[in-house]
């Protein structure tokens, strides 16, 4: 192992000692909570039919070891009818475990989906609520992959609790009974030592727990290490496919400048890493395994040769003897279960751990905690229906401002077009308005109860048919078809009308221009009192950008419109411009008012 190895196995090590104390108990909380609350009732009966099967297993059990004793006392003694009796008992205990286990994995099952439900649920939604699946992209310091932790984490966190808890619930139970019936049946040892009588009473119940004891204590001491090589696994996994998920995401622009190779020498570093977690895990798998081996090799021989000797001396029947030994093995399968669900409780661990650490990302989007910042950007009403920038200072996530003391104020219908070099902020100013972006001080204040839009460059396509696309996101009108054709028509893509219908990948299909103009389709169907666009315009030809911003003037001139936008004629369009200006402690804004040309107003007809 290398010296970078240890390094990184001693940083793990030193995670999941801190995860041990606090993450998975901050887990376990969150996840407890659907024992309280709305879903309690649901939660508690679940529970209640997991311990009731847990309880026919158990008996089951019992009544096989049972049979077990009178079966073989039978055969020993030669008792035909005995033997005839246990013979046509067997069928009904069979049927009766079978439908005991069954039971219990039926519940078992259906407790870990509701339970997963619930959590996946809370958990989305928080992410999904006020725009926070955005904000911790841009905040997260490191990369967060919260689609990988709500989609497989919770299950990964969920599945093996439900099963640890049952395990343990049936463990503790079947341990319990069958040392009874290992002191009871098994009976004291007596034998002479130098002279003195020794009387052992319960031995082969003393013997089972000692055994198991030791043999767990081993196992524990050979598993520990996989704590910390489970862990560098799966982070190193969960990297992996957010590397993946990256380059699916950027496939076209990867694709267009010939960035294979790069992205190939990427892809398989981090893999690299990946096979070097497994190998770490492997190696401490191969320990434990030989362990558990050995463990399997010796239980099942170690109750005969304990009760050997009152076999011989007549005191145990044979059937006496299959029961202790089947009561022996019981027990030991039931402490071995702490031996061989050692692995599973550190992918656990693992798991709770990382969706823990999502739940607190997103925590800490609302505390403040990520960006360090004790100050956010506060939003509150207008009183006269307009817009007020007061005192903005908006800062970017490692604290810096990026613009400093912005007063503005927008008049409703007023076009305000937003301008300044390259990386003086225009477009986490717009995101601050749009309040996707809350770091910094200072108030927006906006019109009571106003419906805003926000019209980014790289517009969404979701699935499904094209009116759904176009129709996405607005849902509190009634939207005609006739309404729906005009507004296309409108915005140049009627020879897509008769397509609405058709269910395709048009995120795939559209150009980036039919893309904005969709983006317009939408504006004009939601009729929205705030319009907030960034470069909305930018994959238009001249002639297409003056048709759209044309609406500004004629279909939605009663709208409030606040633009980002560097290309010529996009003046002819606004009332005002903001111009942010470089400065030390962050961008500075003026403002002067637009003298707007008329010749955008005449018909197209006319410009030839």
């Amino acid at each position: 192992m290398t010296l970078n190895d240890h390094a990184v196995e001693s940083a793990f090590a030193s995670e999941v000692k801190q995860s041990d104390r606090t993450r998975w108990r901050e887990f376990c909380a969150l996840a407890l909570e659907y024992w309280i609350g709305e879903t309690s009732r649901r939660a508690w009966i679940l529970t209640g039919l997991v311990a009731f099967c847990i309880a026919l297993q158990l008996g089951a059990q019992l009544c096989i070891n049972e049979w077990n004793r009178r079966f073989f006392d039978a055969l020993e003694s030669k008792n035909v009818e005995s033997f005839a009796w246990a013979t046509a008992l067997l069928p009904v205990l069979v049927i009766f475990s079978a439908a005991a286990v069954s039971g219990a994995l039926v519940t078992r099952m259906t407790l870990q989906m509701r339970w997963r439900q619930w959590l996946t649920q809370r958990l989305a939604g928080w992410w999904l609520e006020d725009q926070r699946y955005y904000r911790l992209e841009i905040a997260a310091r490191e990369q967060t992959s919260p689609e990988y932790r709500i989609a497989k984490d919770i299950q990964l966190a969920i599945d093996p609790l439900v099963e640890f808890a049952v395990g343990f619930l049936t463990a503790l139970a079947t341990a319990s009974a069958f040392v009874g019936i290992l002191w009871t049946v098994g009976g004291a040892l007596e034998f002479d030592l130098f002279g003195a009588r020794i009387v052992l009473p319960g031995y082969l119940g003393f013997a089972a727990v000692a055994y198991a004891t030791i043999a767990g204590g081993v196992a524990f001491l050979a598993g520990r290490p996989l704590v910390p090589a489970v862990a560098q696994k799966n982070e190193a996994e969960a990297q992996f496919l957010a590397e993946l998920s990256r380059l699916k995401e950027n496939a076209e622009s990867i694709a267009l400048i010939r960035g294979d190779a790069d992205e190939l020498s990427s892809i398989l570093q981090n893999y690299r890493c990946v096979v070097a977690a497994w190998v770490r895990q492997i190696r401490r798998s191969g320990v434990l395994a030989t362990v558990q081996n050995a463990n399997g090799a010796l239980t099942p021989l170690i109750p005969f040769v304990l009760v050997a000797p009152k076999y011989l001396s007549g005191a145990l029947t044979l059937g006496a003897v299959m029961q202790l030994a089947a009561a022996f093995l019981s027990v030991q399968v039931a402490f071995n279960w702490f031996i061989d669900n050692s692995v599973r409780v550190a992918e656990w661990m693992a798991s709770a751990n990382r969706v823990d650490e999502l739940a607190e990302a997103l925590e800490s989007l609302d505390v403040g905690v990520i960006m360090e910042e004790k100050e956010f950007i506060e939003f509150g009403v207008s009183d006269d229906d307009t817009i007020h920038i007061q005192n903005l200072a908006v800062a970017h996530r490692n604290g810096r401002i990026v613009i400093a003391d912005a007063n503005v104020v927008i008049p409703i219908g007023e076009k305000l077009l937003v301008a300044g070099p390259s990386g003086t902020g225009k477009s986490t100013l717009i995101r601050a308005l749009a309040g996707l972006w809350p770091w910094g001080s200072g108030r927006i204040l906006l019109p009571k109860d106003a419906h805003i839009a926000f019209v980014p460059q790289k517009p969404y396509i979701p699935l499904g048919a094209l009116r759904q696309v176009i129709l996405y996101s607005i849902s509190d009108k009634e939207i005609t078809d006739e309404m729906i054709e005009g507004a296309m028509r409108r915005c140049g893509i009627g020879y897509l009308v008769k397509h609405l219908d058709e269910e395709q990948r048009w995120d795939q299909i559209l150009s980036g221009g039919e893309r904005q103009r969709i983006a317009f389709v939408r504006l004009l169907l939601q009729r929205p009192q705030i319009i907030i666009m960034d470069e909305a315009t930018s994959a238009l030809d001249e002639e297409s950008q003056v048709s759209m911003l044309r609406l500004f003037n004629e279909d939605l001139a009663d709208a409030t419109a606040i633009s980002v936008g560097h290309r010529v004629g996009m003046e002819d369009f606004h009332d005002k411009k903001l111009v942010l200006e470089r400065r030390a402690a962050g961008a500075h804004i003026t403002s002067r008012k637009l003298q707007k040309s008329l010749w955008h107003l005449f018909d197209d007809a006319a410009l030839y």
